[in-house]
């Protein structure tokens, strides 16, 4: 009888399964590790903290501390001039956690095991953009809420006010793509988290979202009046309270839809390299 290691291999062709059948997978790997996302977030105190008590603070902060200090001239007094910019300032700082998980999971191979697995290669991205989705949702809700318990009120309307929380929440996605790709571009968790700190204080801060532009000197007029965070804090605030809604709206869609499609391959390219 012939040895059985001696007989020759033979290669069999496996036909690649169904488009429907791969977008059912994929969409099944997304979900596991959007639950997975969430579960680690859930029981770890510090990212709760962060994720929410640290806005609320901020809420308190500038509404009774610096409020009295800076006139402004809105319908509600500075509260309501207020809730937009912090609002939009927590969704993009929520984005920081995405940079931070990234290098994480890079540094410790848990990417890499997860390339090891038979799963859509897509899912590991859009798990962590899901379930940031989800608790940057979580995050404006709690804000507003807490918002609303110190005096703050929507000027113009039910659905204005529903479609600035949606505004909101894909201006943080979209911020979410930049962190993405820092996370994966520079991988080292300690390094992300001072280079977070470096681009995101002074496009949060050197806006309209805790003083009136004119305030400001006028050579950073100009640079606060055009960047991205002041241009949605704006058309926020044009649905809060009341105004023109049409310039803001078509300049906000264009600078989030350019940083998508810039930062979208970038941060695809940078995982597809650190893999």
């Amino acid at each position: 009888m012939r040895d059985a290691l001696t007989e020759p291999l033979v290669a069999v062709e496996v036909g690649r399964p169904p488009a429907y059948q791969q977008v059912r997978s994929a969409v099944a790997d997304i979900a596991t590790l959007t639950r997975r996302e969430l579960l680690i977030w859930l029981r770890n105190p510090a990212f709760i903290f962060f994720t929410i008590i640290q806005p609320v603070m901020f809420v308190l902060l500038f509404r009774y501390v610096f409020g009295g200090a800076i006139p402004v001239k809105v319908r509600g007094g500075y509260v309501n001039f207020l809730m937009p910019g912090i609002i939009a300032q927590s969704a993009a700082f929520a984005s920081f956690g995405t940079a931070i998980a990234l290098a994480r999971q890079l540094q410790r191979g848990v990417i890499d095991r997860f390339r090891a697995m038979p799963m859509a290669r897509s899912a590991v991205l859009l798990g962590r953009l899901s379930a940031d989705t989800m608790r940057l949702v979580v995050t404006v809700l709690v804000i507003l809420a807490v918002g609303y318990a110190v005096g703050f009120r929507f000027q113009n309307g039910f659905v204005a006010g529903v479609l600035m929380v949606l505004l909101a929440i894909v201006f943080g996605v979209v911020i979410c793509t930049i962190s993405g790709f820092v996370g994966l571009a520079i991988k080292d968790e300690e390094s992300v988290g001072s280079f977070g700190l470096v681009w995101l204080f002074p496009l949060t801060f050197v806006s309209a979202a805790f003083v009136p532009i004119q305030s400001m000197p006028g050579w950073l007029q100009a640079f606060a009046k055009n960047q991205p965070v002041t241009t949605v804090i704006d058309e926020m605030r044009a649905l809060a309270l009341g105004g023109p809604l049409g310039l803001h709206a078509w300049q906000s869609a264009l600078w989030l839809a350019g940083i998508a499609a810039v930062f979208v391959p970038l941060a695809v390219r940078a995982y597809r390299r650190a893999t």
